[in-house]
């Protein structure tokens, strides 16, 4: 076990290493959940999507390029969609995050690791509505394998691991119960299958936070996409949607359980906690 306070540095210096890492890597994850099940090559050369013009290194800068280019290409002038930024800033800002968890340097890979596989579904399913199976499959394998170390490194006791499994089970289960309830209509398959990985991240005592939680992000977030389209009806402004909401839309929901696991993981938030000093 190698954990970073061994090599005595300030731990600013740290989060901005870890930041700066984060950036990197959602740089790539950009690249990545754009060629994502298009058959093109990860190792194809970096282009403008309207004009094809390719990419200097200058221009490949994450988050800096972006900015510098105001969001277009260089060439053409064409719209660079803002999700290569977004993306990437919050690929370091969780990178970054992490350092607050755990300083031991094989705990933060695997957490690295499940955090870029978190923004991969994320970005994915806000844009084609479906979690595929094999990034749900390689983040329970992350999740199984941050457990199973957690469990053999730091001695974690057997009951709570088992614990935690069942939890994670009940939270999966309660989103099946709806999957079932609904014909599919309220939620997809796939959002029942990562909820069981998400929840045996944060625990079996935050499991109820979390899915609580999902459904408070996801209300609030379209009741104010709706807001905001009946305030600018008929403007002339820039959808946050590609179609209009309504309250009978389909979302995608994988964003709203992504966002629950991590705020709960991060912060701790406990619902039950909540109610009781109410």
């Amino acid at each position: 076990m190698f954990s970073l306070e061994t090599l005595f540095v300030p731990a600013w210096w740290l989060y901005l290493v870890a930041f700066g890492f984060g950036v990197i890597i959602g740089s790539f994850l950009n690249v990545y959940i754009y060629r994502f099940h298009t058959g093109k090559s990860l190792s194809g050369h970096s282009h403008c999507l309207s004009c094809a013009y390719p990419l200097k290194w200058y221009d490949l800068f994450p988050l800096l390029s972006y900015l510098f280019l105001r969001g277009r290409c260089r060439v053409c002038g064409c719209h660079i969609t803002s999700r290569y930024f977004w993306v990437e800033l919050a690929t370091g800002l969780l990178f970054a995050l992490t350092l607050t968890l755990t300083y031991d340097l094989l705990t933060i890979g695997l957490f690295w690791f499940m955090l870029a596989v978190l923004v991969v579904i994320t970005v994915y399913d806000y844009y084609h509505y479906i979690i595929p199976d094999s990034l749900t499959l390689v983040l329970t394998c992350a999740v199984c394998l941050l457990s199973a170390y957690d469990y053999f490194i730091f001695q974690t006791d057997q009951s709570v691991m088992i614990t935690n499994v069942l939890a994670a089970l009940g939270g999966s289960g309660f989103f099946l119960f709806l999957w079932v309830l609904s014909k599919g209509k309220w939620l997809g398959f796939g959002d029942v299958k990562l909820a069981f990985p998400l929840g045996l991240v944060v625990g079996a005592k935050l499991v109820f936070s979390f899915v609580v939680l999902s459904f408070w992000i996801g209300a609030a977030v379209s009741l104010t996409i709706i807001g905001y389209e009946k305030m600018n009806r008929g403007k002339a402004h820039l959808h946050l949607v590609s179609t209009n909401l309504t309250m009978k839309s389909a979302v995608p929901f994988a964003p709203f359980l992504v966002a629950s696991s991590l705020v709960v993981l991060f912060t701790h938030f406990n619902v039950l906690e909540l109610f009781s000093s109410i």
